[in-house]
């Protein structure tokens, strides 16, 4: 049952981040991406403190200043910062596959950090999964997208995150959690708007493009934080690779994106890695 519900929320998280990045993908069209951040960590902060206080629960808990809660802050920062970057300046098909990475980094992060023993084969798949990547990014040839590098940082930070998260303190809740993410993001788009600081009041349907956002970043982190704190992790994990449908439809027929035949292949290259590598569980052959 544990498996089951943290399956479904995984699902449910994706298809929210998905429509969250459309919306900040939009918004970002007219605006700086620094402020789109502030405005966003700070309606997702206000919301989860209200949740905070409805339970009776501290928003200040002593349990920040613990290392993976520390930890958890800088890779927000790192990932929130970068991804809302690639999504800005490249296809959200594509900003989104390279993201599909992200449980072949915990793997390797569960390795190194945590002494997880893994057999060659999960070896040999992260290796093949992070080759998909190369095919989307495709170094060196004409298709080279640079912005796309600000993809890989935010795969990267997310997965320090979720590792952080795993290893969060259970005396916090996800409520409490959510706060301290979305206020990552306050600073973070401060240090966005050190490289751009060209401000303007948004027009009202930038207001509604952030409004949505933060209302489904708000749903998303939720349930993200829910599931990864539910279930086995080998089971949930692989049902981030939802958000790869969900992001390739909204690019498709929203921002009018054709997604090329390396993108696919290299989405489909991270995937299957990624899934062969989750269904080795915790195999040492």
């Amino acid at each position: 049952m544990e498996n089951t519900r943290g399956s479904i929320l995984m699902a449910l998280a994706m298809a929210a981040f998905a429509i969250e990045d459309m919306f900040i993908k939009s918004a970002s069209q007219t605006l700086p991406v620094g402020q789109v951040l502030i405005v966003f960590g700070l309606g997702g902060m206000l919301i989860f403190i209200a949740l905070t206080k409805k339970r009776k629960e501290r928003v200040i808990h002593p349990a920040i200043l613990q290392r993976p809660i520390l930890l958890r802050a800088l890779s927000e920062v790192i990932g929130r910062l970068s991804f809302t970057l690639a999504i800005a300046f490249t296809p959200l098909s594509s900003a989104s596959a390279i993201l599909q990475a992200t449980p072949l980094v915990v793997v390797l992060g569960a390795i190194i950090f945590f002494k997880e023993k893994v057999g060659w084969r999960r070896w040999f798949a992260i290796f093949i999964g992070f080759v998909g990547v190369l095919i989307i990014l495709r170094p060196g040839l004409e298709g080279f997208e640079p912005a796309s590098i600000f993809a890989v940082i935010g795969t990267l930070g997310f997965a320090g995150r979720d590792l952080a998260t795993r290893a969060a303190p259970p005396v916090l809740s996800n409520m409490q959690l959510g706060v301290y993410g979305f206020f990552m993001l306050i600073p973070s788009g401060v240090l966005a708007l050190w490289f751009d600081n060209s401000v303007s009041w948004p027009s009202m349907i930038a207001w509604l493009y952030m409004l949505g956002a933060i209302v489904i970043g708000v749903l998303a982190y939720y349930a993200l934080t829910a599931a990864m704190r539910t279930g086995d992790v080998s089971v949930v994990t692989p049902f981030r690779y939802t958000r790869l449908i969900f992001a390739l439809i909204l690019g498709i027929f929203i921002f009018g994106e054709r997604p090329d035949f390396m993108t696919l292949l290299g989405s489909a290259v991270i995937v299957l890695s990624g899934l062969y590598s989750l269904s080795r569980g915790n195999s040492a052959k």
